[in-house]
């Protein structure tokens, strides 16, 4: 098997720590080479980037959508298609789809405008693999509570994660051979069952 991209994608709370981690269990059991990384950040630059976007105060919704690709181009550049290129798999805690969910349902910008800026910075660099951690918002926030300081994003209420959901499952809809929904309202064992059939039917689907 070559190397392969794989994105996880989920709203606050949908558990994606809990999910990263079932991942790179299964592809230690592989014993195939890989890395893992997130969106905002994964790079020297983008992780400065990521300080602006979760922590600056009244930035502009076109200015959070420019930043996100500004720090995406600097992560495929520097880490994403070098690792590609000698053989590694990625695994990516958020990618391109986020975008349209958070920027494009839930800050309200065009789909177009975001698709634009997808074909000049992202190209053919498209994940072969995402799961798609859907959780009920309401369930989601409720997780989220838990956990220490709300960042920028995190504070929006729930009519906004309601949107980004929405959005999330339309992009499901456009790509259903590569995005796999998982349900996350369910628990912890259930959704790890769930990625790992994922991830064993597309392993399947790489072999000769």
């Amino acid at each position: 098997m070559g190397a392969q991209f794989i994105t996880l994608e989920g709203s606050e709370g949908a558990g994606k720590s809990t999910a990263m981690a079932c991942i790179t269990a299964q592809l230690d059991a592989w014993q195939v080479p890989y890395i893992t990384t997130r969106e905002p950040g994964g790079e020297a630059n983008a992780e400065r980037i990521r300080e602006l976007l979760l922590h600056s105060d009244h930035l502009a919704d076109e200015t959070e959508l420019l930043l996100m690709f500004a720090a995406r181009n600097e992560h495929l550049a520097k880490v994403i298609r070098p690792a590609l290129a000698a053989g590694q798999w990625v695994v990516s805690d958020r990618f391109v789809d986020a975008s349209f969910a958070y920027q494009g349902q839930g800050r309200g910008i065009a789909w177009s405008t975001i698709e634009f800026l997808e074909r000049w910075v992202v190209a053919d660099t498209q994940p072969d693999l995402t799961l798609l951690l859907d959780v009920d918002p309401a369930t989601g926030l409720q997780r989220a509570a838990q956990r220490s300081d709300k960042d920028r994003i995190e504070q929006e209420d729930l009519t906004f994660f309601e949107q980004i959901r929405q959005g999330y499952l339309q992009r499901a809809e456009q790509d259903p051979g590569r995005i796999k929904l998982v349900d996350a309202n369910q628990s912890i064992a259930q959704v790890q069952a769930q990625i790992v059939d994922h991830m064993k039917a597309f392993k399947t689907g790489l072999e000769p």
